[in-house]
């Protein structure tokens, strides 16, 4: 029982409707292809057209549910993990909260009965992938839901909490709730950069919460989107990690360790001003379905790791293991057991 909900993620749950495009669809609704961007009222009709497409598929997602998915997938321990975010009492809702308990996820949703269940339009041209996130009732969640009783509990049990970089534009009181609570514990706080808006223009939120972070995951883009914001001057993603890594902390009980990945070439840590390159799995291009949840995924893997205390080899490898299921696969999904040793 050692690991009983010693992992706790909180996000924007949200429900993916994944399709694949062309070119023509991008430019009509204004995307960018391997982006992802918050909807606005010009992207609205573009969920309904996607969902009327014949290879349209329904995945419970949103980047921090991803994660702890795919970290209780490979622990194959029940219980392990643990999961708060926002839906609607709605038919999606039902679908997510029927996904995650399938997935062994102990699922704490506040279920709000204004807004309907967060969606997430993932445009798939030639294997990559464009996000764009209608939060909607992922962005009613509440700290009041947090600081219950019940809920609070899991945040007490838990030993390491993970919050994608989405959830600071929704709640950035539970995030600091949490991440001062790590602190005072002892206890493992990370975040994700998630993507390069985040990082432009919710710089303010995220830099109260860097101080607790004991790791900060991301992608080459975010770093230098980051690195941009922050006037540093720099486009060496190795030279980003090792900077990010020495930002203030609030706890001196970690070092903060930098884990960047770069699609194909080799994934950056940086700990200790020091930095590591750790090789991905390469992967032939005719096998690759789409690169949907493949962020999500590595840090998934990584922290299933983690919570067992294995080195950091140990961790990358399985983050890098769990990235290579997924984007063989459609959306972020997985088969029934991992084969990861």
């Amino acid at each position: 029982m050692a690991y009983e909900r010693v992992l706790l993620g909180m996000g924007n749950p949200l429900l993916d409707i994944s399709a694949v495009v062309d070119n023509e669809f991008l430019t009509k609704y204004d995307i960018k292809p391997n982006n992802a961007i918050l909807a606005e009222d010009k992207h609205l009709p573009m969920y309904d057209e996607m969902a009327s497409k014949s290879n349209v598929e329904y995945i419970a997602g949103g980047a921090t549910q991803n994660s702890i998915r795919v970290a209780q997938w490979m622990l194959q321990v029940p219980d392990a993990t643990s999961y708060i975010g926002s839906i609607g009492k709605d038919k999606f809702g039902e679908e997510m909260k029927k996904n995650s308990k399938l997935a062994g996820v102990n699922v704490q949703y506040y279920e709000d009965d204004k807004a309907p269940t967060g969606t997430c339009a993932v445009c798939v041209v030639g294997g990559e992938r464009s996000l764009v996130a209608n939060l909607s009732a992922a962005n009613c969640y509440k700290s009041e839901h947090l600081k219950q009783p019940e809920n609070w509990a899991l945040v007490e049990k838990a030993k390491y909490f993970y919050i994608a970089g989405f959830f600071l534009t929704v709640s950035p009181e539970s995030i600091q709730l949490v991440a001062e609570h790590a602190a005072a514990n002892n206890k493992v706080f990370m975040m994700n950069l998630s993507a390069p808006f985040i990082c432009e223009f919710f710089k303010d939120v995220q830099e109260k919460a860097l101080p607790y972070m004991d790791y900060v995951f991301g992608n080459e883009t975010e770093a230098r989107t980051f690195s941009r914001v922050h006037g540093w001057e720099t486009d060496n993603v190795e030279e980003i990690a090792i900077k990010i890594s020495q930002l203030p902390k609030a706890s001196g009980a970690h070092k903060r360790i930098t884990v960047i990945t770069q699609g194909a070439d080799p994934v950056v840590v940086a700990q200790d001003g020091k930095v590591k390159l750790y090789p991905v799995i390469l992967l032939p291009k005719e096998k690759l379905v789409d690169t949907n949840g493949a962020g999500d995924a590595f840090v998934g893997g990584f922290l299933s790791q983690l919570v067992q205390e294995k080195p950091m080899e140990d961790c990358v490898r399985a983050g890098c293991y769990a990235a290579n299921v997924v984007i063989q696969r459609s959306g972020c999904t997985y088969p029934e057991k991992p084969d990861f040793h």
